[in-house]
């Protein structure tokens, strides 16, 4: 399985890292320790298989030139029954073309149109915290709300991510490519 994720600027991913640190050394969440190689991200795209090097070259050249990305996180929110807590960013028409341009530009390898990060079932999000209990996702909740307010950020990269398994469980999604997009 891959993914192709959003990566930002420095000082957004270190602040960020901050707070999974804090929900970590408070004991409330261990999300970001989970797997291997985790970083602050917005999930573009999701593939059950794909001829990776075939992939990584149309990456590569579809994302020369393209722009950076500015983005406002300014919810935070949680998808139901699931325990999870997540930053969101207004969906402007940037970050949306964006999005857009990426599924209309690589819809021949879509294999899997009920995927959560097609064009119409979106949620923009960065996860904050994963699989909480009722009381664990009232602390994360409260934790964040009084830590973080509205932050500005840059989609700086982009990555292709290849998901590792090891007895049927994820262990890591390290990048395979990543590209640089113009400042």
């Amino acid at each position: 399985m891959y993914a192709v994720v959003a990566f930002f600027d420095d000082s957004t991913e270190q602040y960020l890292n901050d707070v999974w640190r804090e929900l970590r050394e408070q004991s409330i969440s261990h999300y970001s320790v989970e797997t291997q190689d985790k970083r602050p991200h917005i999930t573009l795209a999701s593939y059950g298989s794909l001829d990776k090097e075939r992939f990584i070259q149309d990456m590569d050249a579809f994302y020369d030139r393209k722009p950076a990305v500015d983005i406002m996180f300014n919810v935070l929110g949680m998808f139901l029954n699931t325990g999870t807590l997540f930053l969101s960013p207004t969906l402007s028409q940037a970050l949306l073309g964006f999005h857009n341009s990426h599924h209309k530009h690589f819809s021949t390898y879509n294999n899997d149109p009920n995927s959560l990060y097609v064009p119409g079932k979106w949620v923009p999000h960065c996860t904050i915290a994963s699989r909480l209990d009722a009381d664990k996702l009232k602390e994360a909740f409260q934790h964040c709300s009084q830590k973080i307010d509205t932050l500005h950020a840059r989609i700086k990269k982009v990555a292709l991510l290849e998901f590792m398994y090891e007895d049927n469980k994820l262990i890591g999604a390290p990048p395979v490519f990543i590209k640089e997009l113009e400042s």
